[in-house]
């Protein structure tokens, strides 16, 4: 990186031992963080023995040191940031709260005074961009509030991990220890990463205590007069509507099945089909239309990517963790192919709408999306972009989304396959805005059955749709306009946790999906009108069960992390939600790396399902016991949306740090009083049955 800032600032710079020198200019790095917070012995030799009278420890002040591994990079950086020469530090550490942490504790270690300090904030390594913000670099001191969070943010995992860690582990890491037969148990806690534990935890339990429900729906095959030579029948489904016998009957399973299948046998025979072969008796009148509703409907391209929605695509589509995706995303970034990675915004900025025709204009020379690139910018559809949904600066914090910059394709050969795959998904998405919606014509149709039994008659439903315009489909997927339209659907059901599906996926039977056709069929739907006559062949009883929720996998626990502990699958809804998430774009997916190295979760690399190991599960037990607060998405939500507010000025360090203070302490000071051990190891004999190998 700092050889990127170095070519674009166009002077000759020799190399030296960590740093590159010019006649004005030095340019000089870090290797991530070089300073670190200190441990408890730094304060009090004794305090490395972990003892419950030590707890809680809460510093008034925080003591840091120099990581031993990078002692020599600080010593080059401290160096050349006291030099009596240098009047001018341009701090280029990564545009975000870690950044700046990065770069405040480097300054704080060295001791730098009477320095003049500019912020480089930039959402590219293109040349251009570097050179922007080096020009328009602020003082640094515009950014205390971020630099408070990041001070905040630390303090606060290392007093709960520090308080909470060494107390659950003294309190609990025996009976944990003595119970999987292990050498020694450390109970590692986060503010975030137990958090997410019980995300996994308890819905492993839903699933567990899932109990399947068996419902019955009635279809019935019918066709439209007229087209006997070509006959093509179609499925329409019974609904306990108004106006039905079986309105609001206990009878029913949600209102299209029978929790019986007498009962649905019954209604067959009632409608006057004939049993077993449930087709129309000797003289049976036709069925009426009763109303066929026709319409367009449009289908919008989706948001732009930021990284919560890229890794969980990547990890459905290329099954890689969303640690993986990180990694692609800022290899991506560093050689100039897109923008800043870690960003919650799925929009533009106002400003880089007005330049976005130069991103658009480079991928003219990235062959596989050429074609489309050189469409948009004939057809000028970019110049709309400002007042579209696309563009918003109200929802971008610290970034924009990702997308292509248009340059740096030389690099693209050194990149892996997988790297490779993921930079189109970036531009596939960024052009598809820049096309028109898809457009299907829809037909919905209500069919009326009558009989002597019930001459009030029940409804059946059927809906349909052709795609007629693929609009950025066009773009948006690889493959054939079939391929595209399906890959465009949107998942219905907004909360996999309230709405479960799986393999006998309930939602199919209880929602009515449309059946895609072809226009010629939708054409002769288009000629029926009200009161028409539809012949019916015939009866089934479609048998199904309800299916528990799905395990979450690395990409949509990812998801749920970022909304607050809620599952939010439906990418216009996930839109519109407002709030903090638990972590952050920058932490999410390290978090879950750590609890599968820590063997609280466990992840399948090739489908990238995560569940909880025993441990994990016995953890959050412990913790269920003594902190239950840390379990709670909204709560651990809210303490970053604290730090969200130290950051934007609306909430003081101070305020902050007593909430914590007193957090920690109170909280401590609870587990060092409980006695609830012979509890915990009744729950542990209740979880071990569920991890007892098969002899």
């Amino acid at each position: 990186m700092a050889q990127e800032f170095a070519k674009a600032m166009k002077v000759n710079l020799s190399r030296r031992d960590g740093f590159l020198e010019g006649e004005n200019v030095i340019v000089t790095w870090c290797v991530g963080h070089l300073v670190t917070m200190s441990y408890p012995e730094a304060y009090d030799e004794s305090l490395k023995k972990w003892a419950l009278n030590t707890l809680p420890f809460i510093p008034e002040e925080y003591k840091y040191e120099v990581i031993p591994g990078v002692k020599k990079q600080f010593d080059i950086v401290s160096n050349l940031l006291n030099r009596p020469d240098v009047d001018t530090i341009y701090v280029c550490t990564d545009s975000g709260r870690e950044g700046e942490y990065i770069y405040r504790l480097v300054e704080q270690q060295a001791g730098v005074k009477g320095k003049e300090r500019r912020r480089v904030w930039i959402d590219s390594q293109t040349e251009e961009e570097i050179l922007r913000g080096i020009k328009e670099a602020k003082e640094l001191s515009q950014y205390d509030n971020l630099c408070d969070a990041a001070y905040l943010r630390a303090k606060e995992d290392y007093l709960m991990g520090i308080n909470f860690s060494r107390v659950l582990t003294l309190k609990y890491g025996y009976n944990v220890k003595n119970y999987l037969k292990k050498d020694r148990a450390v109970i590692s806690v986060g503010r975030v990463m137990t958090c997410v534990l019980g995300m996994v935890v308890n819905r492993e339990r839903e699933i567990r205590s899932f109990e399947k429900t068996p419902f019955y729906r009635v279809v019935g095959s019918f066709s439209i007069p007229g087209q006997e030579e070509n006959a093509k029948n179609f499925e329409g489904e019974w609904r306990a509507t108004e106006g039905s016998a079986w309105f609001e009957s206990p009878l029913l399973y949600k209102e299209n099945g029978f929790k019986k299948k007498e009962t649905a046998l019954e209604m067959i025979e009632k409608l006057g089909m004939q049993l077993p072969d449930a087709v129309p008796a000797e003289g049976y009148a036709e069925t009426v239309l009763e109303k066929c509703e026709k319409k367009k409907e449009q289908k919008n391209p989706p948001l732009l990517y930021n990284l919560a929605e890229l890794q969980n695509d990547c990890s459905k589509m290329f099954k890689i963790s969303p640690d993986e995706t990180l990694r692609i995303a800022q290899e991506l970034y560093e050689k100039k192919l897109t923008t800043y990675p870690r960003t919650d915004a799925r929009v533009l900025s106002s400003a880089v709408a007005k330049e976005i025709h130069k991103n658009i204009g480079g991928l003219q020379k990235y062959t596989p999306l050429a074609e489309y690139a050189a469409e948009v910018m004939a057809s000028g559809s970019y110049k709309q972009i400002a007042k579209s949904r696309y563009v918003n600066d109200k929802q971008i914090t610290d970034h924009y989304a990702i997308v292509p910059t248009g340059q740096g394709f030389g690099a693209l050969q050194s990149l892996s396959e997988t790297a490779r795959k993921v930079y189109q998904v970036i531009a596939r998405r960024f052009l598809s805005i820049f096309y028109p919606p898809a457009v299907y014509q829809k037909a919905a149709l209500t069919m009326l059955v009558k009989s002597a039994v019930l001459p009030n008659g029940e409804r059946f439903y059927a809906s349909f749709k052709v795609l007629m315009e693929e609009g950025y489909f066009k773009v948006a997927q690889p493959g054939s306009a079939g391929k595209r339209e399906n890959a465009g659907q949107e998942t219905k059901g907004a909360d996999a946790g309230s709405a479960p599906e799986g393999e006998n996926a309930e939602k199919n039977a209880a929602e009515n999906e449309d059946v895609k056709c072809d226009a010629a069929f939708l054409e002769a739907l288009s000629k029926l009108r009200k009161g028409s006559c539809v012949n019916l062949h015939s009866m089934a009883i479609k048998e199904g069960e309800t299916s528990p929720p799905k395990r979450y996998n690395s990409g949509t626990l990812i998801l749920a992390m970022e909304n607050a502990g809620q599952l939010i699958e439906d990418e216009e809804l996930r839109a519109q939600i407002k709030g903090s998430g638990i972590g952050t774009s920058a932490t999410r997916a390290e978090i879950l790396k750590k609890l599968v190295t820590i063997e609280y979760l466990a992840l399948n690399k090739k489908t990238q399902i995560i569940t909880p190991t025993q441990m994990g599960e016995m953890i959050n037990d412990v913790v269920s016991a003594s902190i239950k607060p840390l379990l709670n998405p909204a709560l651990t939500a809210s303490w970053e949306k604290g730090l969200a507010g130290v950051a934007q000025g609306t909430i003081t360090s101070e305020e902050y740090m007593g909430k914590l203070r007193d957090f920690v302490s109170r909280r401590t000071n609870i587990v060092k009083q409980l006695n609830n051990q012979s509890v915990l190891f009744r729950q542990f004999e209740e979880t071990s049955r569920f991890y007892q190998k098969n002899k």
